[in-house]
């Protein structure tokens, strides 16, 4: 999955960009705080597993 994907995903999902600091995308829903490397690339699998499964998407 690119990373712009996942960013759109959570955006979806309710959660919202706090900042963006160089290439890392800061988003918050609730109490938690969610940080994605915005690389142009594909997120790395094991990366993409755990981000999904701390926002609550897997």
């Amino acid at each position: 999955m690119k990373d712009k994907e996942l960013v759109k995903l959570l955006i979806q999902n309710g959660w919202k960009v706090e900042r963006i600091k160089g290439s890392h995308h800061v988003l918050y829903k609730g109490g938690k705080t969610e940080v994605v490397p915005v690389h142009g690339k594909d997120v790395p699998k094991g990366l993409l597993h755990q981000i999904l499964k701390r926002t609550g998407l897997k």
